[in-house]
């Protein structure tokens, strides 16, 4: 991994995001839009909607993973609580502690914000994605998440 560098994304960075973002949608059977993809992180970059982490690979000069941050606001413990909501490492260069690295920059920052925590949320089949999270930390909660399509 140290040839790997994870940073914040800025704008700037919005064209090798929007590839990356293209390629997660991919994976979770979405046609291919770039330009879909490319216009809504722009949204995101615009109105500071989330917060992108992506890590470059330094010798290849190319960027292979990405993930987002989005506040979502606990009443309870009245905190700002970030949920991970996309996670993707190039099938490349999958295997070399990329999405750990991910991760931990998304626990790192959490602390910064004086965050309750991070939520993400997984499919039931993905087994690889869910010895990772369990591996850093993440716990199975209690709650039964429901879902309105409108």
């Amino acid at each position: 991994m140290n040839q790997i560098k994870i940073t914040q994304a800025t704008i700037h960075e919005l064209e090798e995001v929007a590839q990356l973002f293209d390629q997660y949608r991919i994976f979770y059977e979405q046609p291919s839009d770039i330009e879909g993809a490319r216009k809504f992180l722009y949204e995101r970059f615009e109105h500071q909607q989330s917060i992108i982490f992506i890590a470059k690979d330094e010798v290849k000069e190319v960027a292979v993973g990405f993930t987002q941050l989005f506040p979502i606001f606990s009443s309870v413990s009245m905190k700002r609580t970030w949920l991970l909501n996309d996670l993707y490492v190039n099938e490349k260069f999958r295997g070399r502690g990329i999405a750990q690295g991910l991760l931990e920059s998304a626990k790192t920052y959490a602390k910064q914000t004086n965050a309750k925590g991070v939520e993400l949320a997984t499919a039931k089949d993905n087994l690889t994605a869910q010895r990772i999270y369990e591996a850093l930390g993440y716990e199975k909660d209690d709650f039964f998440h429901y879902f309105l399509s409108v």
